[in-house]
């Protein structure tokens, strides 16, 4: 285990990421706003970093070629790297649909402060519910390299926690989510 940094001793509790993977339509931006709200409630500083709100900014540059989707996966673990030495929770809600990628963005953390969540929710869910009218696009030919329908998708071989969103709720995703960070969490606050 690391040392806690200065930042953690004084908002009394660890800094780390959760990493939301899955397709889109999965609900990972559900989740990271639900659980952003209910760390903030407990008194735990956090912040959200949104892929669709990072394309409009940060990687508005980048298409959707393997190598730009690198590169976002890239530019966006850095910033949160930034933000765990900052001493924040950083709640991240990404596609990253290239193993290799989240594996290089792992690594820039140690290990107590990484935790993978992958939405392992079917591609047809994902098409039911298609928000953005995405899925529609992409079979239609009108978007290309979509993940899960033209590009592919790397499941995540060990990651720290699965949430099948077609079978539980939001509330009982929460739970699990605030289960596997209460250990994490509490591990500085007691020094």
């Amino acid at each position: 285990m690391s040392s806690p940094c200065q930042h953690e001793l004084i908002k009394r509790h660890a800094a780390c990421v959760v990493w939301f993977t899955g397709l889109s339509g999965a609900g990972k931006t559900t989740l990271a706003f639900a659980l952003d709200d209910a760390l903030r409630r407990k008194g735990i500083h956090t912040a959200v970093l949104d892929g669709d709100s990072l394309r409009l900014g940060l990687n508005s540059d980048l298409g959707f070629s393997p190598e730009d989707r690198a590169t976002n996966v890239q530019r966006t673990a850095q910033v949160s790297r930034l933000m765990v030495d900052a001493g924040l929770v950083v709640i991240v809600s990404l596609i990253s649909p290239q193993a290799e990628s989240r594996n290089k963005a792992r690594s820039l953390f140690n290990e107590d402060q990484f935790f993978e969540v992958y939405l392992n929710t079917p591609l047809e869910v994902c098409e039911q519910r298609d928000p953005k009218g995405l899925y529609r696009k992409a079979r239609g030919g009108d978007i290309t390299q979509f993940t899960g329908i033209s590009a592919a998708y790397d499941v995540p071989g060990n990651p720290h926690l699965v949430l099948q969103t077609q079978a539980l709720s939001v509330s009982d995703c929460l739970e699990r989510l605030l289960a596997m960070l209460e250990p994490a969490l509490k591990r500085r606050s007691a020094n």
